[in-house]
């Protein structure tokens, strides 16, 4: 029996691609380069399923083109916000994604941020880097401790939560939320207050954003709402870049009304603003939220899944269309 064709559009662990291997004809990307979207479109013509990313050019202009040999979509993320899903409809590919695959590696990133911008790490990290380092001195980059402050949480889903309970339970921290939906039920969810996101923003100590991008939260974070929040105060963002206004945040940034930012995201990526790279109170991550071995192999591992389950006929297990 010939088994499907499937075109992953990046390298994926090693463990992924000896599975897929054994399940599918694979073709790889060898150079891991990002596809075209000529070569993205030969992909959807040839191959019965495509495990793509974020990076992958999926919109309407490209998926619009078909009709496509391609059954299935099975993303490598859980954002789908760079698949338009009503041209995928359209032409009749199943979208699924990763949503639960990468929850604790990305709350740990988070947490990492948070601790890496109040307490000035970055600019400390930079500063021996260059020689600087003239020894230790009381009052040498002072920073802020996070115990006893509030954590405002925008997007409780599992990502949310799962900081909300590392900042809570690990470092003491009162946790407040705002979300666009009531959170599911959980035994982990951790004891945090509800309040609208403008409440939320003007009580947080530092405010870390979990909202998926969608067209309700593309620049949702602006200069209104910067100017909403303490001033001295923290953002923290392992969401999307096009949730916050990059222009509105630099300006935040150097007047002080924020104390400092971490990022792992941005609206351009991998572009990222040159005012924002030569501010020293930014920490700037090349978007690593999911980057273990554990985590990034088990994202890949439920792609596979979900593609097999495409081929045998059964119902995804993460179906997003």
């Amino acid at each position: 029996m010939t088994k499907p064709t499937v075109v992953l559009t990046r390298r994926l662990p090693e463990g992924v691609e000896r599975v897929a291997a054994e399940r599918f004809e694979v073709r790889t990307n060898a150079d891991d380069h990002r596809l075209s979207v000529a070569e993205t479109q030969a992909a959807l013509r040839t191959a019965d399923g495509i495990i793509c990313t974020l990076g992958d050019p999926l919109r309407a202009d490209t998926l619009g083109a078909g009709p496509w040999c391609t059954k299935i979509l099975a993303n490598f993320g859980a954002g789908t916000d760079h698949i338009d899903l009503a041209a995928a409809k359209a032409a009749g590919l199943v979208v699924t994604n990763t949503p639960g695959a990468l929850t604790e590696a990305t709350a740990d990133l988070a947490m990492a941020l948070i601790l890496m911008a109040t307490r000035r790490l970055g600019e400390g990290e930079r500063e021996v880097r260059r020689g600087d380092w003239t020894g230790w001195r009381p009052t040498h980059l002072l920073g802020n401790s996070v115990q006893g402050k509030t954590l405002g949480i925008v997007g409780f889903g599992r990502i949310g939560q799962a900081t909300a309970r590392r900042a809570k339970l690990g470092f003491g921290m009162n946790v407040v939320y705002a979300s666009r939906s009531t959170p599911a039920a959980s035994h982990q969810r951790p004891e945090a207050r509800s309040l609208s996101l403008d409440e939320l923003l003007a009580t947080s100590d530092v405010v870390s954003l979990h909202t998926p991008a969608t067209s309700e939260t593309i620049g949702m974070i602006d200069a209104r709402r910067i100017a909403l929040m303490k001033r001295g105060s923290y953002l923290i963002n392992t969401a999307r870049g096009s949730v916050v206004d990059e222009a509105a945040l630099i300006d935040a940034l150097k007047s002080g009304q924020l104390a400092a930012a971490g990022l792992d995201v941005y609206s351009q990526e991998p572009l990222v603003p040159s005012a924002l790279l030569a501010l020293s109170n930014v920490v700037t991550l090349p978007h690593l939220g999911s980057a273990t071995i554990e985590t990034r192999t088990a994202m890949g591992m439920r792609a596979v899944e979900n593609l097999t389950a495409i081929f045998a006929g059964k119902p995804p297990l993460d179906p997003v269309t």
